[in-house]
């Protein structure tokens, strides 16, 4: 069966371009993604009758990998299918593997197939709304690769579903979320999805009503992440979700990890802690692959404090240089002051050294561009995918540059700073420092995010030692006068996580 449905795709593929299929988020799954998808449902309790959701079917080969499943292992069982698909250029291709399915099980498959916007036509029964005449559709089983792409806010299937969009929203955790909202209790849902909803401000909404209304029972993980999508050219970190709805919660969580693309021979598991996987006031997802990582997550769990709770917070850059081309100069002169970009954070410490962009330098005309020359740890926002570290940060320090009451930060750096204004003093700054430099916190906000982007909110977020531990930690680094990653971790570890 689902053979046909692929060959079917790959002559489809080589008719479509690339960019037409990317501008409306449309990426396939290979045969072998589908059918591992398939085999993550649990069929132990299945009906004499099942029902299968597919929203955003394509061409339907997720689908028919859980139909061919089921049929064969239950031969003499009734499906029916349900499909929401509104591109008219595969939807001939549906309907002719749909027809081939339905003819080879001789009337053991029911299908539907409805081109209407998945999300909009049930909005109105996921708000709640008193006047529709709809009752909710309830599933056994749902199984999606949702489309990937960001839309606007005033985006009609965003305002449709405005309870799970907190900030820039995207069509896929839409879908997910209301694919939950559309299982019978106890039922199932696998979907194929980017990690970027694990963690950041943009989806707790979404992770919130996730994590609240169902229970994540499996992760997948591509540790390659190159080859997930067959032929596709996807850039983001993708993994597979196997989520029950049920508000009784889980002891443990199934993580699981394929090391060559969408090739499933070579699979390692994992059995974890349920929280030490979702943690926190905002429900973040941590994705360790190994025992190793596992032992991260619990050695930084060690502590409940956070930067805001010790009274202070890394905050993001208040320059974006491609809007302020009026106040940058490129040399030093009257009311003007230095601007530091991320390429000024080099081996622990932050210079003033020319950053190969054209402007280092902005005046001091306008209060909100700039901030006081004080202490702070600066860390880069951004680092390419292939470097060792994700955290590289240094040390501002206002002795440096002393002729300078006021700095400017560009938007691509990020600062801790104390909330109430005041400054930080030396130890502190030293402690912070070796905490966001040592490999174990590296390590730590690797696994909780997939980008190559820091994010201050996430970072506020990691548990870290009290005050008092993190000015002892920096007054070692201070006496030692060595900022090396190494001593770091020497340090923290003696220190703090004995």
């Amino acid at each position: 069966m689902l053979n046909y449905a692929v060959n079917h795709t790959a002559a489809f593929l080589a008719g479509m371009p690339k960019k037409t299929r990317k501008a409306k988020g449309q990426f396939f799954v290979s045969a072998e993604t589908a059918r591992f998808m398939a085999d993550m449902f649990d069929l132990s309790n299945i009906h004499q009758t099942v029902s299968i959701l597919d929203p955003g079917t394509g061409t339907g080969i997720l689908s028919i990998a859980l139909i061919e499943r089921i049929s064969r292992e239950y031969p003499n069982l009734q499906i029916h299918l349900t499909c929401y698909e509104v591109d008219s250029d595969v939807l001939p291709i549906l309907k002719k593997n749909l027809t081939y399915i339905e003819n080879l099980l001789n009337g053991k498959l029911e299908y539907q197939i409805i081109e209407e916007d998945y999300i909009l036509a049930q909005a109105d029964s996921f708000n709640e709304n008193l006047f529709s005449d709809a009752l909710p559709s309830k599933y056994d089983y749902i199984i999606s690769n949702p489309p990937y792409m960001k839309v606007a806010r005033n985006h009609p299937s965003a305002l449709a579903m405005s309870k799970v969009v907190h900030g820039a929203p995207n069509l896929y955790f839409l879908f997910a979320a209301m694919s939950l909202f559309n299982l019978n209790e106890n039922a199932e849902m696998v979907y194929i999805i980017p990690r970027s909803w694990t963690s950041g401000a943009y989806f707790k909404a979404f992770r919130e009503y996730l994590l609240t209304e169902g229970i994540i029972e499996q992760i997948h993980l591509f540790v390659s992440r190159d080859k997930v999508f067959s032929k596709e050219q996807v850039l983001q970190e993708t993994i597979i979700i196997k989520v029950k709805r049920s508000r009784q919660k889980s002891n443990t969580i199934l993580i699981t990890s394929s090391h060559s693309g969408n090739n499933f021979s070579n699979i390692t598991k994992l059995s974890v802690p349920y929280n030490s996987i979702v943690s926190g006031e905002d429900m973040y997802v941590y994705l360790p692959t190994n025992k190793e990582e596992l032992d991260i997550i619990k050695k930084i769990n060690t502590y409940q404090s956070t930067l805001p709770n010790e009274g202070l917070r890394m905050k993001t850059g208040i320059v974006v240089d491609f809007r302020q081309w009026n106040e940058l100069r490129n040399s030093p002169g009257a009311h003007t002051l230095p601007l530091f970009y991320s390429q000024h954070i080099f081996n622990g410490r932050v210079n003033h050294h020319p950053s190969g962009k054209k402007y280092d330098w902005i005046v001091d005309e306008k209060p909100t561009l700039i901030q006081k020359s004080k202490n702070y740890v600066f860390i880069k926002r951004f680092t390419a995918k292939e470097e060792k570290r994700r955290l590289q940060c240094g040390i501002y320090s206002p002795k440096d540059f002393k002729e300078y009451k006021y700095i400017g930060t560009e938007n691509k750096i990020n600062f801790v700073d104390r909330i109430d204004g005041k400054e930080m003093d030396e130890k502190t700054t030293y402690g912070v420092f070796a905490l966001l430099n040592s490999t174990l916190f590296d390590k730590y906000y690797r696994i909780l995010n997939g980008s190559t982007q820091v994010n201050s909110s996430e970072i506020n977020n990691i548990p870290i030692p009290p005050v008092s531990i993190i000015k002892k930690i920096g007054e070692q680094v201070l006496n030692s006068d060595d900022l090396s990653t190494r001593n770091c971790d020497k340090i923290i570890a003696e220190v703090a996580y004995a």
